[in-house]
């Protein structure tokens, strides 16, 4: 019996509560790609997902999958060809300029010259994830459960509790529930710190129309602009919409004294505008033809190289595990390099406490350089000369590659 609504999951409380053997929380890339690979070789597995409907909220923007991690994973749970369908090669562009507009780094990504490089595509976060969503068996995510409370069960697992009063009893339990996991907190009592940087998002829709000076400017992937410890980040996505990240470093303090009017389109804009009033205008006008969605995004991690003593029945993957910057594009790819990890230690192994223990030592291992590269990077991105040290960093990778 599943209990789907707030009459049966009031109901269920007074009676024993339903057995699930193994439970993901979070339906993220990580708990989906984790739930796809796992059913794909016959196991049992259910998701409970805290938003009410897969679209209510949106996604973010486009992600570059990479080839010894994402795209690996996708490989693994047999979707590798309907992702080159919605992958978009041409979005490895890359262009870094400074505040005054000088190019300091230009890399393309001609479709017509290279229709089948995927070293590391683009792929809109929402098309990835319904992709994902779309190859589960149907009932798998149960909507609408925010996790509130759990208690270790007598008989082993743990009791969960849901904020629509719902009840269950987890046999295993992973928590793919991101940046403030409460899964993770029945590992360890860290939790993430600031980084000293924030991003508030915006965004310009139809670009190629309404604005072709701009969207020539960002071209088909993505555009930097860098100096003084701020930043402003483009990217073009699918839809046709620039996606842009204002970085500023800040203290928290200092953040919240600027008090920006997120919520008044046209004092948010003024606002950003006075913050780089010394940078170019053609490089300005991202924030000057925004329309009136503006986010704050303050920039967490959690220590780099965290770790834990392993538990025989609950695990975390993804940012509940290794929340970093996104300074190094490795945050969706870990997620889902974490639930191949765990699939084949869960498919091979002889228990899942032998599985949750060889996931976690490959995990800790191959998440804490990524973790020390993001936290370099933004370091380096987001300083005084950021352009000329972002080109410096890209030209090293080059040459590493070649």
């Amino acid at each position: 019996m599943i209990y789907s609504e707030k009459a049966s999951a009031t109901a269920a409380i007074a009676i024993t509560p339903e057995f699930y053997p193994f439970v993901i929380v979070g339906a993220g890339l990580g708990g989906l790609t984790l739930a796809r690979i796992l059913q794909k070789h016959g196991m049992a597995v259910v998701i409970f997902e805290a938003d009410i409907a897969r679209d209510a909220r949106g996604q973010g923007g486009s992600l570059d999958m990479h080839v010894e991690s994402g795209q690996l994973a996708l490989r693994e749970a047999g979707l590798e060809n309907a992702f080159r369908a919605i992958a978009r090669p041409e979005g490895q562009g890359l262009r870094i300029v400074d505040k005054a507009g000088l190019v300091y780094w230009q890399e393309s990504a001609d479709p017509s010259s290279t229709p089948d490089n995927f070293e590391r595509p683009e792929v809109d976060r929402a098309k990835l994830r319904d992709l994902l969503l779309d190859s589960l068996h149907p009932g798998t995510v149960r909507w609408g459960h925010k996790l509130t409370a759990s208690e270790i069960a007598v008989s082993g697992g743990h009791l969960l509790h849901f904020d629509n009063g719902l009840r269950i009893h987890a046999g295993t339990l992973v928590g793919a529930d991101g940046a403030w996991s409460r899964v993770r907190a029945l590992l360890s009592d860290v939790n993430p710190h600031y980084t000293g940087v924030s991003f508030v998002e915006i965004g310009i829709p139809d670009a190629e129309h309404r604005h072709p000076e701009i969207a020539e400017m960002v071209g088909l992937g993505s555009f930097c602009a860098l100096s003084d410890n701020k930043g402003l980040m483009a990217q073009r996505n699918g839809d046709g919409r620039i996606r842009i990240y204002i970085a500023l470093r800040l203290p928290e303090e200092a953040l919240a004294a600027l008090n920006l009017p997120l919520d008044q389109p046209e004092e948010a804009r003024n606002a950003l505008l006075a913050l780089f009033s010394d940078w170019a205008t053609h490089l300005t006008n991202l924030i000057r033809v925004c329309d009136d969605s503006f986010q704050l995004r303050p920039i967490n991690m959690l220590p780099v190289g965290l770790t834990w003593r392993s538990r025989p029945d609950v695990t975390v993957i993804g940012d509940a595990a290794h929340l970093m910057s996104p300074f190094a594009g490795e945050g969706a790819n870990l997620a889902m390099l974490d639930a191949v990890e765990l699939a084949r230690a869960v498919l091979n192994a002889d228990d899942y406490a032998e599985a949750i223990s060889i996931y976690e030592a490959k995990m800790f291992a191959y998440s804490k350089p990524a973790a020390e590269q993001s936290d370099a990077n933004l370091d380096l991105c987001i300083s005084e000369d950021g352009a000329k040290q972002m080109a410096a960093l890209m030209n090293e990778m080059n040459q590493e590659r070649d």
